[in-house]
C-alpha cells in the first residue's frame, strides 16, 4: 500500500500488552456476533520460559520474578486528516478507512473515489500472499445501536465485494462483521472523534520476510 494520497503523516510506536485471544475467519463469512474484540489477537511469540533458579539472573536475596508478559509493538501511521490509518505489527497489517472517504452519509454505496483506495489495499494483500482477510465496519454512537449494527455490516460487505475484485487468490477467506458503535478509537463527544469512529478496517497477515 503506497502513501501517495497523504499530505503528511505522523508516526507513533505503540506498545500493547496482549492477552490470549484468537482470530476467527471463514470463507466469505458473514458472522455478526463478535467472538473477540478486534485487534486484540496476539502477534508476538509466547514469552520464553525462564528458570528463576538460573545463576545468570543474579536475583537479589528474596527476589522473585514477575509473571512474563508479551509486549507487542505496533507502528501506526495516519494521514494528516485521519482519512486513512495504517497499523502494523510483526505479523499483521490493518488499514482503517474513514466512512466519509468511502460512502455518502448514512449509505453503504461506495462513492467514485472509494475504488482506488480499496484496490490499492487489495494489491498489497496480493503482494503479502494473504489467505485470510477480515473486513470490520464501525459507526459512531449517534442514532440507534441496531441501525449502526446494520449499517456497519452493510458497509463492510460493500468494501469486501470491491476488495474481491482485486484480490487474485480465489481461496482467500474473508471474515466480515459489523460492530456498530462498539470499539471506538476516539471520543464520540466531538465530531472529530465521531468521524474517526465511522470507519471500515481491513486486516490481513504480513507475508514472510
Amino acid at each position: 500500500m503506497t502513501t501517495r494520497h497523504r499530505a503528511s503523516a505522523a508516526t507513533a510506536i505503540v506498545g500493547l500488552v496482549i492477552a490470549g485471544a484468537h482470530f476467527i475467519g471463514a470463507a466469505s463469512a458473514h458472522a455478526d456476533d463478535p467472538t473477540a474484540p478486534p485487534g486484540t489477537e496476539p502477534s508476538a511469540a509466547p514469552p520464553v520460559a525462564i528458570d528463576s533458579n538460573s545463576p545468570g539472573l543474579k536475583m537479589p536475596q528474596g527476589g522473585v520474578l514477575a509473571a512474563p508478559k508479551v509486549l507487542d509493538i505496533a507502528e501506526v501511521v495516519e494521514d494528516l486528516g485521519g482519512e486513512q490509518r495504517r497499523q502494523e505489527t510483526n505479523q499483521t497489517v490493518m488499514m482503517a478507512l474513514q466512512a466519509e472517504v468511502l460512502f455518502p452519509e448514512d449509505s453503504d454505496v461506495l462513492n467514485a473515489q472509494a475504488s482506488a483506495r480499496i484496490q490499492a489495499i487489495g494489491q498489497e494483500i496480493n503482494q503479502q500472499k494473504a489467505t485470510r482477510v477480515r473486513v470490520f465496519g464501525f459507526t459512531d454512537d449517534q442514532g440507534s445501536y441496531e441501525h449502526g449494527k446494520v449499517l456497519s455490516k452493510k458497509r463492510a460487505d460493500s468494501v469486501q465485494r470491491e476488495l474481491a475484485k482485486t484480490v487474485t487468490n480465489p481461496s482467500v477467506m474473508f471474515d466480515i462483521r459489523g460492530y456498530s458503535e462498539d470499539y471506538p478509537i476516539a471520543d464520540n463527544k466531538t465530531e472529530e472523534g465521531r468521524k474517526k469512529n465511522r470507519r471500515v478496517e481491513i486486516t490481513f497477515p504480513r507475508g514472510a520476510s
